[in-house]
């Protein structure tokens, strides 16, 4: 059973209305923030490909370097396997980024299969793939794949955005937001959603950074 699947804006506004019914805490955020973008993206090889390509550099260096990958024709994993180290580092890729490349390529995932699993059997399989962690499988799963029950408890603005809009005394830890979010279910994708709108929001009004 992959449970409910989130493919249109009246779901996520559904699970938004089901959020403040079952937590009123909700409430405040979510009239701070208006209504919750959908934002839904494909899925497959290129989606993670750029998402490791996203890893420990800034949006603008991550798309620089994800356009001329693009403009090399470099973005399947065909052609991640057969272009050379040099090929690849002309593009920008580091050490590290073409190895994460080519264990992705390598790996051989069945994409379209990965439809019809169980989030927590996808965020297996993609993190079995080096480069691959939690935070970029738990975010494939809701995002491309549009599961309406998945967390991202170890991003840190979701931490964040968790300790306002709850006031607490410290931002809760990875484990601890987990458990939190358990509460939330089945729409905690929804609630991820919630909370990062509402950090963008606390972040413009305190200045936080």
């Amino acid at each position: 059973m992959i449970g409910r699947v989130i493919e249109t804006s009246d779901c996520v506004a559904e699970g938004a209305e089901w959020l403040v019914a079952h937590d009123p805490r909700f409430g405040p955020a979510l009239g701070a923030t208006g209504p919750l973008p959908l934002r839904l993206r494909p899925d497959g090889f290129a989606q993670l490909l750029s998402a490791i390509m996203s890893q420990q550099v800034s949006v603008a260096s991550a798309n620089a370097i994800w356009g001329r990958l693009k403009e090399a024709r470099l973005t399947g994993p065909r052609k991640i396997m057969w272009a050379s180290d040099d090929e690849l580092r002309a593009c920008g890729l580091s050490r590290q980024k073409i190895r994460y490349s080519r264990a992705l390529a390598e790996a051989r995932i069945d994409f379209k299969a990965l439809r019809d699993l169980p989030s927590d059997q996808v965020i297996r399989i993609l993190t079995e793939v080096p480069g691959i962690g939690a935070w970029t499988a738990e975010v494939y799963a809701m995002f491309s794949l549009g599961r309406a029950d998945v967390f991202a408890p170890g991003d840190l603005a979701l931490q964040e955005a968790a300790r306002i809009l709850f006031e607490m005394d410290k931002r809760p830890s990875e484990k601890e937001l987990r458990q939190m979010a358990e509460d939330w279910s089945p729409w905690r994708s929804v609630a991820a959603r919630a909370l990062w709108a509402y950090y963008r929001v606390a972040k413009d009004r305190e200045g936080l950074r």
